[in-house]
């Protein structure tokens, strides 16, 4: 135990001495198998920063400290350099997942286009970067990494490589065409050998819906006249324009399908500096469905005043009135189908209350809804404190733009 608490203090964190500028080794979180024995408490304890109650390595993504993320780029006015292999190989993002008080498992972002600020990798670097990241995983999982090759007909739209041996799993993914030089995207991820979820289909070959529509009513809970359906893990979409992508990525992880904002926005092609609009959004979400044996379906779209049906890519009608748009979340809500929403921000109140000067087109997930007291649940994916917000049913009608499903085709 000596030994570990020596290793873990010498990969941790150090101060640059600026104040805007951090430095912070994740090395810790892909030395195997001993990273499996962390805690939230001692991940906690490792990267804290005196002085300060919030660390700024790191933040919570919900209450029950099962999800936390690193980022390079926290908040507008401080960058975190973060780094793996001795400091060799930059980290633009790092979500490490708990559960029962024990690491679970992690998903890198090397690079990505959103968080790139314009930056661009070469074929050499990107050479660089993979081979050292293969030998690592080789040695550290004491088995050579199966190449993996884009399927849609497994949902497997992603290069790269996956391990699995009694010491963990773990795949190594990137854009189709970086072998080439044109690369959008590098991530890792890892986890302990029989993790569920996103990490065991992320290290197999199929990378589809695992979860039945029928399995998701056991998320439904109800409390007094509150139904909501709980579970919906968080993702934190930065200061990027992927309120989308990010949506999805939280309905995917529902469902088992290990693709997340940054492979999905390659997908849609998101513009990671722009808002959204709710007819970019459904082309968006129509060229991400089919390939995940997900069914997508747009339920209402504004025409001016109106909520309508879309059919073929135009404005038809008829006319998706109040007591169907109710009717439509009452009855997704039930089966457990959280809904995507479109929406203008900022015209109606809401709970907790908007920054002031949080305006403009959005997306957000309905998670439930209170019949008797006219409230709508819905979720941000803005990290912790987002997780359960509510706005009169209403107003919720009167500033949609776009009511989408997404579920999986399995019963």
């Amino acid at each position: 135990m000596r030994k570990l608490l020596i290793l873990i203090l010498s990969l941790s964190c150090s101060y640059t001495g600026y104040a805007n500028q951090l430095k912070a080794s994740l090395d810790l979180f892909i030395t195997l198998p001993s990273v499996y024995s962390l805690t939230p408490d001692k991940m906690e304890e490792l990267f804290r920063y005196q002085g300060v109650e919030q660390s700024p390595y790191y933040q919570w993504l919900n209450k029950e400290k099962s999800r936390a993320i690193f980022k390079r780029h926290p908040y507008e006015n401080l960058s975190v350099d973060l780094t793996i292999l001795n400091t060799t190989i930059p980290v633009y993002e790092l979500v490490v997942d708990f559960q029962g008080g024990k690491f679970l498992g992690c998903s890198f972002s090397i690079f990505n286009r959103g968080d790139s600020r314009g930056k661009k990798l070469s074929l050499e670097e990107f050479n660089e970067l993979t081979q050292a990241i293969k030998e690592h995983l080789t040695k550290a999982l004491a088995i050579r990494g199966q190449k993996r090759k884009p399927n849609i007909r497994k949902g497997i739209l992603t290069s790269g490589y996956i391990w699995s041996s009694s010491r963990g799993v773990a795949a190594l993914e990137y854009n189709e065409t970086a072998e080439l030089g044109k690369v959008d995207f590098i991530g890792i991820r890892l986890a302990k050998k029989g993790a569920k979820g996103v990490y065991s289909a992320a290290s197999t070959e199929h990378s589809l819906a695992t979860v039945r529509k029928s399995e998701l009513k056991k998320l439904v809970k109800r409390g007094g006249s509150e139904v909501v359906i709980q579970g919906l893990p968080m993702v934190d979409q930065g200061s990027k324009g992927y309120c989308v992508v990010a949506s999805v990525q939280r309905l995917f992880e529902l469902y088992g399908i290990p693709c997340d904002m940054h492979q999905l926005a390659e997908l849609a092609k998101s513009n990671p500096r722009g808002g959204t609009n709710a007819l970019i959004a459904n082309q968006q979400l129509s060229k991400i469905d089919y390939r995940f044996k997900t069914r997508f379906t747009c339920l209402a779209i504004r025409d001016k005043n109106t909520l309508v049906e879309l059919k073929d890519g135009k404005y038809v009608g008829p006319q998706v009135t109040f007591r169907t748009f109710e009717r439509e979340i009452f009855r997704s809500i039930d089966k457990g189908i959280p809904l995507l929403w479109c929406l203008e921000l900022g015209k109606f109140k809401e709970v907790p209350p908007l920054h002031n000067q949080t305006l403009g087109g959005h997306m957000r997930v309905i998670t439930g809804y209170d019949k008797s007291k006219n409230k709508l649940f819905f979720s941000d994916s803005w990290g912790i404190g987002h997780e359960k917000k509510y706005m009169d049913l209403d107003d919720a009608y009167n500033c949609t733009t776009g009511l989408y499903s997404l579920v999986p085709i399995l019963n």
